[in-house]
């Protein structure tokens, strides 16, 4: 009988196992240490600061009830009496909220997931380039991803767009896996990844299909019929998980769920197609109006004013109400003018106080300047009410363009986006036209061809649908932009040196493309001349070191050789590189920093004045109120004290006083009070977790709850009290007038009995008007006055 024995000497010893700083046996002794290095930078770069992390307007009143129940958890309820969801799929939120379990209701602890998946989308980058183009191209794709503005902003950023980069770029490598060997389970595994994007980012993450579906059907090496059979499962895979979510909420009852915030008919696929798909495309003639869904103009590809005319105007100047804040026209005239969209900054000087530096914030616009469109607010809190708030051109208004907008077609080279996003768009599209036509005549499967098809098919895609769309200001939209760019940068470059060593007319692109991306370089550079002004001097300079290095050792010339080539190749990639890492780098500089929004740096240039706008941060800053904590308790004395919300996460004195004061009269009822706005129920929410009921959802034309269910609240003893003022969501951008908030705001003041602010430890100031302009379209003097009612049962 045969014996086996076993050979424990055969076990790999201490000696043979790789240290984690080693590269593989089959890559360069350099590639493990310099992704390492490329690694702890990108982690810096994303956490730098997190201790200052601010909440997110909107977003964050959810992940803090997202935390008080598994339930407001799994249908990303906005407030934590689940009366409503958020107007967006809520599985961005999930990691955050998990974190906030975790470690605590804290701004860091919502910023820590974003930072996370910031780091493993730059490694998934690296490891798909790298199996495509090997480990040079995969470093300067890194490098290249790290260094670009709009993704150093991104992951700091908790909005949606980080997950949801990380699942495409998943989703990509597992297609990767698929195609090399025409494997059905990792293209099925694509199709998850998707299907989680899109709990991520909705109908966005269906974008990136084409590129997939082009790849496997390029090179996988199994026959057509099999090719379209896999693509066939793995979308089934792909709608399964989409749809999951959506299905769930609409097999279950509206009684035993909260509302669907974004529609009209409490559907989640309204909210989905009309609310966050067809609203973005409205300007190309595109009405969400018969989905189910409330429905807004928003500036896209065409940019130029709206459907109510090319100027627009406040209620109290010259136009109708559809120019506020030039929300749908061109130029805004009367007391809150402004430029663009929904991208006028509005600058104001108080009357009594001087000018301030107060900034305010706007649902997905945390604190980001007038010239990102994010309807920033500048003025002294404690001015006057009617101080004088002019409208300053944003530059996110008008038609977009080199001249910096963020609306129409050509949006996408304007200075505000560009500048974050687009330095590498030469030396890009150079790569994608080589990629392409060099490869002809090779087999169907080959692999250098199909990444180019890859990451070819993902920009001109998302580049479309954005140039075609609103962007309004989301700079970190761009952040799935940012990632083909890198990649094709990083591939281009290692196809074109390859190009360039082997000699021949070929040889000249390379120059050519590091020649055109400087001049584009130099040129966004210039376009900000009071930031660092000798960046575009320098970025032409290295420019112009690497094209004559690059000519002058051109293979076949006297002067060529080996170490001349590399110094043109390492000037070329200084001087393609150095501009966007000046802005990436502003994370450490307290001026400039990261915003809300995902741009880091300079974000505009003030035409004018020539000066430069700033993204930074507004450390400080308040999602409601339109004023810094500080403000807060300085100048916002005329909103009672309910307008702000302090820095360390906890409510103003009065704030806790009117919360103290109803939640001892609670008894039974299911709420503390309702408001009329979400902006008006955040800092309760936000501060204490309270059960505070909000209506109209975010757009505040929500019909939920209805005139007649709000009654009944009453009757029921399932709500007492309720808090009137303070705004009513974002109601001016989707059309103002009569709603059911209104309906049930009148019936209020006529039926319930007010509360004297000095039972609660107020001041008979609360009904004072506010120097800060109405945001939401209520009208005046509606709009900031807080007042305290009591409703009770038969009334």
């Amino acid at each position: 009988m045969a014996t086996t024995v076993l050979d424990l000497s055969a076990r790999p010893t201490s000696a043979d196992r790789r240290a984690p700083w080693r590269s593989p046996v089959d890559q360069p002794v350099y590639a493990r240490p310099a992704l390492l290095v490329i690694t702890v930078l990108a982690a810096v770069l994303y956490t730098w600061g997190i201790e200052h992390s601010q909440y997110h307007t909107f977003y964050a009143n959810a992940a803090r009830s997202m935390t008080e129940s598994w339930k407001a958890f799994f249908y990303g309820s906005f407030d934590p009496g689940n009366s409503i969801t958020l107007d967006k799929l809520p599985g961005f939120l999930w990691p955050q909220a998990l974190s906030a379990r975790i470690f605590g209701f804290h701004p860091w602890a919502l910023t820590l997931p974003q930072v996370i998946e910031g780091v493993a989308s730059l490694l998934v980058l690296h490891r798909l380039v790298r199996r495509w183009a090997g480990v040079p191209a995969a470093l300067i794709a890194s490098t290249a991803f790290l260094l670009t503005p709009v993704a150093v902003g991104l992951f700091r950023t908790a909005v949606e767009d980080p997950a949801f980069t990380l699942c495409v770029l998943l989703a990509a490598e597992a297609t990767q896996r698929a195609a090399r060997n025409g494997r059905l389970r990792p293209l099925m595994l694509a199709g998850v990844w998707v299907g989680l994007g899109f709990q991520a980012k909705m109908l966005e993450a269906w974008a990136v299909l084409p590129a997939l579906a082009l790849v496997y059907l390029m090179a996988a090496p199994i026959a057509l019929r099999k090719r379209l059979a896999h693509l066939g499962l793995s979308a089934l895979v792909m709608t399964a998980v989409s749809a999951s979510w959506m299905l769930a909420v609409t097999l279950t009852p509206g009684k035993d769920r909260p509302y669907v915030d974004g529609t009209t008919n409490n559907s989640a696929f309204s909210m989905v197609v009309g609310y966050n798909f067809l609203n973005r495309f409205s300007s190309l003639g595109i009405s969400a109006a018969s989905t189910g869904s409330v429905s807004a103009t928003q500036g896209g590809g065409g940019g130029h004013g709206g459907p109510n005319g090319a100027t627009g105007a406040n209620r109290t100047g010259q136009g109708g109400p559809a120019g506020q804040y030039g929300l749908n026209g061109k130029s805004g005239a009367g007391r809150y003018g402004g430029s663009g969209r929904q991208d006028g900054a509005l600058q104001g000087t108080g009357q009594k106080n001087g000018t301030g530096a107060s900034r305010g914030t706007h649902h997905r616009h945390t604190g980001v300047a007038g010239a990102q469109g994010s309807q920033a607010f500048q003025g002294q809190a404690g001015g006057q009410a009617g101080g004088s708030w002019a409208g300053a051109k944003g530059q996110a208004g008008g038609g977009g363009g080199l001249g910096g907008g963020q609306n129409g077609w050509s949006k996408m080279f304007g200075t505000a986006l560009a500048s974050q996003t687009g330095w590498l768009y030469p030396i890009a599209a150079v790569a994608l036209v080589c990629g392409l036509l060099w490869r002809r005549g090779k087999p169907r499967t080959d692999r250098i061809r199909s990444g180019f098809a890859l990451w070819g098919t993902w920009l001109i895609t998302y580049f479309m649908v954005f140039s075609a769309g609103s962007v309004g200001g989301h700079t970190y939209y761009m952040g799935v932009i940012a990632v083909p760019l890198a990649a094709l940068t990083g591939g281009g470059v290692a196809l074109m040196w390859r190009a360039y060593r082997a000699g021949g007319r070929r040889a000249w692109v390379l120059p050519a493309a590091v020649a055109a991306t400087a001049t584009w370089s130099a040129y966004l550079a210039g376009e900000f001349p009071s930031f660092l002004p000798w960046l575009a001097p320098v970025v032409g300079v290295l420019g112009l070191i690497a094209v004559v290095l690059l000519v002058l050792s051109l293979p076949g010339r006297a002067a060529s050789g080996g170490r001349l080539a590399l110094a043109g190749l390492a000037a070329s990639l200084a001087a393609v590189l150095i501009a966007p890492s000046a802005w990436a780098v502003q994370i450490f500089n307290p001026s400039y920093g990261s915003s809300g929004m995902g741009a880091v740096g300079p974000s505009g240039m003030n035409r004018g004045h020539r000066s430069v706008t700033s993204a930074a941060p507004r450390i400080g800053q308040t999602p409601w109120g339109g004023g810094t904590a500080r403000d807060i308790g300085a100048g916002r004395r005329g909103m009672g004290g309910f307008g702000g919300f302090s820095e360390d996460g906890k409510l103003t004195a009065s704030q806790r006083k009117l919360l103290d004061y109803t939640t001892a009269r609670q008894g039974s009822a299911a709420y503390v009070f309702a408001t009329t706005s979400w902006n008006s129920a955040s800092p309760y929410i936000l501060g204490a977790g309270a059960h505070v009921l909000p209506l109209g959802g975010f757009s505040g034309q929500v019909p939920f709850p209805t005139e007649t269910q709000f009654r009944q609240l009453v009757s029921s003893g399932k709500l007492q009290y309720v808090l009137l003022g303070g705004g009513r969501g974002m109601g001016s951008r989707f059309g103002g007038g009569t709603t059911t908030s209104t309906e049930i705001t009148d019936w209020v003041r006529s039926t319930c009995t007010l509360v004297p602010a000095t039972a609660y430890g107020g001041s008979d100031s609360a009904g004072a008007a506010s120097t800060a302009p109405d945001v939401t379209g209520a009208a005046e003097g509606d709009a900031t006055a807080q007042t305290l009612y009591r409703c009770v049962p038969g009334q």
